[in-house]
């Protein structure tokens, strides 16, 4: 039993939840300002949150599994070894998808009349490189539901924090998307698979990531301004400029071989932003 838990947990990359889910706390944080939250709203915040995620991960994993097992670096995933099947994947989709909407549901009517509308945005990803070479662009606007989600989970009426923040994690996750689209330039082209890099080529993708991640700083810096934050947020931005500035740095268009590193270096920017969030709004 352990070890097909481990085995699904693989098969959605359950560790890559701390890409969306800071961002999805740190929305229902701001809107805890005027609104207080308790820690049962927290917890469907998080329930549905990583429903949603690995509802999304295991679609894009059953939609591409032909493709997985023809890309070498892509043939040693769960269903092209045979350690998941298709209807296994299948059923868990379908109990991701539907633990998401009860989630939903458990947090207001609004988060329930808009789940379809969340399922359907993050499903959209994974079919989108088949007719569009903005893919990376649609996974931004997959991630930026996150903390527009969590903002209206814990209540919060009209306002630019939400919107703020999707455009931060949106063009964040976009800009890194791009860089981990590059090692498949080849293999896109071959299989008439769209992309950024495939549309433009790495050079010209390189650039596009790293103005993705200056925009990612504009948004949360523009933040400062939108909410009454303490002292220690823009040097916290600026730590995180800095981090992704060094994770730009690993990747060149004559060495990719650093994008895993880089990748792995995401993990770190949502949860040092959730702590630098935190402590700007309940620190004097």
């Amino acid at each position: 039993m352990l070890a097909r838990i481990k085995t699904y947990a693989s098969f959605v990359r359950f560790s890559h939840s701390v890409f969306a889910l800071p961002f999805a706390l740190i929305g229902a944080l701001l809107a805890a300002r005027r609104h207080p939250v308790g820690w049962d709203r927290v917890f469907w915040i998080v329930v549905a949150m990583v429903a949603a995620r690995s509802a999304a991960m295991g679609f894009n994993r059953l939609i591409d599994a032909r493709l997985d097992a023809l890309n070498p670096r892509t043939s040693g995933r769960e269903i092209p070894r045979g350690l998941v099947s298709r209807r296994g994947a299948s059923l868990f989709v379908t109990v991701s998808a539907v633990a998401f909407v009860w989630a939903a549901s458990r947090l207001s009517l609004l988060c329930l009349a808009l789940s379809p509308v969340a399922l359907a945005i993050v499903f959209w990803y994974s079919l989108a490189k088949r007719y569009t070479p903005y893919t990376q662009a649609f996974l931004g606007l997959a991630m930026a539901v996150a903390p527009v989600g969590g903002w209206l989970a814990a209540g919060g009426a009209w306002g630019l924090e939400p919107f703020l923040l999707g455009l931060a994690i949106g063009s964040w996750v976009a800009g890194f998307d791009v860089l981990y689209a590059c090692q498949d330039l080849g293999f896109d082209r071959d299989h008439g698979l769209r992309s950024i890099p495939e549309r433009f080529g790495v050079r010209h993708a390189l650039g596009i990531s790293r103005l993705l991640h200056v925009a990612t700083i504009a948004s949360l810096a523009s933040l400062y301004w939108a909410v009454p934050l303490g002292r220690l947020y823009l040097p916290g931005v600026g730590l995180i400029a800095i981090l992704l500035a060094y994770e730009q740095s690993l990747v060149s268009e004559h060495d990719l071989s650093q994008i895993e590193r880089a990748f792995d270096l995401n993990g770190y920017v949502g949860i040092l932003y959730l702590l630098i969030t935190a402590v700007s709004i309940y620190v004097p």
